[in-house]
């Protein structure tokens, strides 16, 4: 009770001010006689400069007694020469007072190792300490900041005052210790997979001399990557080799955006000689590192190879992907995964196809075909399919109108006979979210994936089958290769089934145009053989006038940017949704126009549609939006969202693909 009488005495107290007084009245003096001296007696001008003197040795004095003032009038009591003074003077760690946001008091050590011994006092924290955030040096942590070509971590205890708040800083010096640290960082060990892209395919046929020249090209490539730095390159198997590799290292591979993918390349340009790099960083363990590595060469291969994948704690990044996939001839694995899938189907009680959300002619193609090798296996089977959502009206009508009623269920209506003993077969998506349902997915024991788009990130995690190649043109050439290794001679999907088929490759190939490959025609041709009419598929596209008008009012809009025609609206009728899809074709048919992109208005968000011929990646476009696909089709939703909105977010991502084609292109100067 003593002390807090005390100490309130001690604020009702004034402190004298003769001293600033007289400085004052002697600046006021100066100034009145230097203005006399001026117009009436030059020869005042010694007596004027010994006021000056006078004045200056005020000022000295008022400035060294400027800190106990300060003190006794903001803390209300003697700081100035008590114990607390003397407790803060004596500390190694650099201590200041702040009241309010001026520097009222500090240590030795904070003059001296962060003021270089200049005294600032009465100056401004932010002056004195640029970046200081008061709040963030009361968290537990503090606030770390480069201060005096040192990293300092700050922490702070504030008490409020009479008439501004008192904070005590405490500053603790860490530049040996983040040095540590970012040694750490930048030392720690990451895993390099590469991939030589269809190995057995590119060098099967090559004579060995040329097939030994290529070899040590790429060996010379690999090692001048590694050899820069200080990690170890080994070839593990043919085509196939690991790195380890430092992270200061790996950032520099990343800032250069792999470009030994480049280098690779132009080994001959005359061989579709490319590879794919799994990158694993940040692990907590090299195994840990190398298991990150070997998911990210399966991303690599799967968006089609030629690229780097890079695998963190926080995702995925890619790097490349500038070329088409690689067909590879060799037919022995659709074998084996027909095997392995009718196996899958003869075990399961009930079998639920299904493919993505507005599901296309290729989606619910492939779905009709994986129905055709269930009926096979003679294991009850549905696709589900919201038929109210879907761009693939035509064809379903046709498989009703054809006693195929029955083949179709709303997802709803399919989750009662879903248990632990079904198989959902997903087709023509790797997405989970993008999935008709996602409720089937999670309710099923085990699934499978046949699906030909390049991988990203969301897909479906531990499937009991993959049957993924995104060489291939549709999910219903896939399909329709498996059907050819499923049961004997006789079984084989009836016409319409097999006019589905064949209008999910037109769909997806535009006609037999665009990424289209040896095994697409053999598709095709065995379609042909199973009595699909090309006439009758053509009738699949067949458009109503509905559907013609929304397609030419989003020709009509469309704006061209570098390069690329981008064209938005308003929300379309349900029935005339596949407009969005065909107005993104059509553009592609416009010279000048590399890649096309159509968002349309749906409920609060925007759908896109992306479409191109090969010169412009929409899939890495896309994807920088949340969306995916290939090459040359892909397709984002984004949400919560106006179409004008979305056409400032798509032009954002055409800038950021062209930038990054800038930086990958070769210096042709030399």
């Amino acid at each position: 009770m003593a002390a807090d009488q005390e100490a309130e005495d001690l604020m009702k107290r004034k402190p004298r001010w003769t001293l600033e007084i007289l400085t004052g009245a002697l600046a006021v003096l100066c100034g009145l006689l230097f203005l006399v001296l001026l117009v009436q007696r030059p020869a005042g001008w010694p007596v004027l400069a010994v006021l000056v003197v006078l004045w200056g040795i005020g000022m000295g004095l008022f400035r060294y007694r400027l800190r106990s003032w300060l003190a006794r009038w903001v803390t209300g009591g003697s700081f100035e020469n008590s114990k607390t003074q003397y407790s803060l003077e004596s500390l190694s760690q650099p201590a200041a007072v702040l009241s309010g946001e001026t520097v009222l008091w500090y240590n030795t050590a904070f003059r001296q190792r962060l003021l270089g011994g200049e005294d600032r006092l009465a100056s401004r924290a932010q002056k004195l300490l640029p970046g200081l955030d008061l709040q963030l040096c009361r968290t537990a942590d503090g606030q770390q900041l480069n201060l005096a070509d040192g990293v300092w971590s700050i922490h702070s205890s504030t008490v409020p005052g009479q008439s501004e708040s008192v904070t005590l800083l405490i500053f603790n010096e860490e530049t040996a210790l983040r040095r540590v640290e970012a040694e750490y960082k930048a030392s720690r060990p990451g895993y390099m997979v590469f991939l030589v892209d269809g190995y057995d395919d590119v060098f099967s046929d090559m004579l060995d001399s040329e097939r030994a020249r290529l070899l040590e090209g790429i060996n010379r490539v690999l090692e001048d990557l590694i050899g820069r730095g200080t990690g170890f390159l080994r070839r593990v198997a043919s085509g196939r080799y690991i790195a380890v590799v430092e992270e200061r290292h790996l950032e520099q591979y990343a800032k250069r955006g792999y470009d030994v993918l480049d280098k690779i390349r132009a080994l001959d340009p005359s061989v579709n000689l490319s590879i794919s790099i799994g990158i694993g960083r940040g692990a907590k363990t090299l195994r840990e590192a190398q298991d990150m590595a070997v998911q990210a060469l399966d991303m690599a291969q799967g968006r089609g190879g030629d690229q780097a994948a890079e695998m963190t704690p926080d995702g995925f990044t890619f790097y490349g992907g500038v070329s088409h996939g690689v067909e590879k001839r060799s037919k022995v694995r659709s074998r084996i995964v027909a095997d392995q899938l009718v196996k899958l189907i003869k075990e399961a009680d009930h079998v639920v196809i299904m493919g993505h959300r507005m599901s296309d002619l290729d989606a619910i193609g492939a779905a009709e075909g994986v129905l055709r090798i269930c009926k096979i296996c003679d294991v009850p089977a549905v696709i589900a399919v919201r038929r109210d959502a879907t761009l693939a009206g035509s064809l379903i009508d046709a498989l009703v109108r054809a006693g195929q009623e029955d083949d179709f269920i709303d997802p709803k209506g399919a989750l009662p006979i879903v248990s632990k003993k079904t198989l959902c077969i997903v087709v023509d998506t790797y997405q989970t979210g993008l999935v008709e349902s996602k409720e089937i997915l999670e309710k099923c024991g085990k699934v499978a994936v046949i699906d030909h788009h390049r991988k990203g990130v969301g897909f479906i995690e531990n499937p009991a089958l993959v049957c993924h190649e995104p060489y291939s043109s549709s999910a219903s050439e896939l399909v329709t290769e498996l059907l050819q290794y499923v049961g004997t001679r006789d079984d084989k999907p009836n016409r319409v089934e097999a006019e589905g088929l064949l209008s999910g490759i037109m769909l997806d190939t535009r006609d037999f145009t665009l990424h289209t490959g040896v095994r697409t025609f053999e598709a095709a041709a065995a379609l042909r053989r199973y009595g699909a009419e090309t006439e009758r598929v053509r009738q699949l596209f067949d458009v109503t006038m509905v559907e013609y008008n929304a397609k030419a009012a989003l020709v009509e809009a469309a704006q061209m940017y570098k390069g690329c025609a981008i064209s938005v609206g308003s929300e379309v009728a349900p029935e005339a949704r596949v407009a969005v899809a065909q107005a993104a074709n059509d553009l592609l048919t416009i010279q000048g126009v590399d890649a096309s992109f159509v968002a349309v208005q749906v409920g609060t968000g925007v759908n896109v549609s992306a479409r191109s011929l090969g010169a412009v990646n929409v899939q890495v476009i896309m994807e920088s939006l949340g969306g995916g696909g290939h090459q040359t089709m892909a397709a984002a939703q984004l949400k919560h969202i106006t179409p004008e909105a979305a056409r400032a977010r798509i032009q954002t991502a055409i800038d950021q693909y062209r930038e990054s084609q800038k930086k990958s292109a070769p210096d042709t100067k030399k």
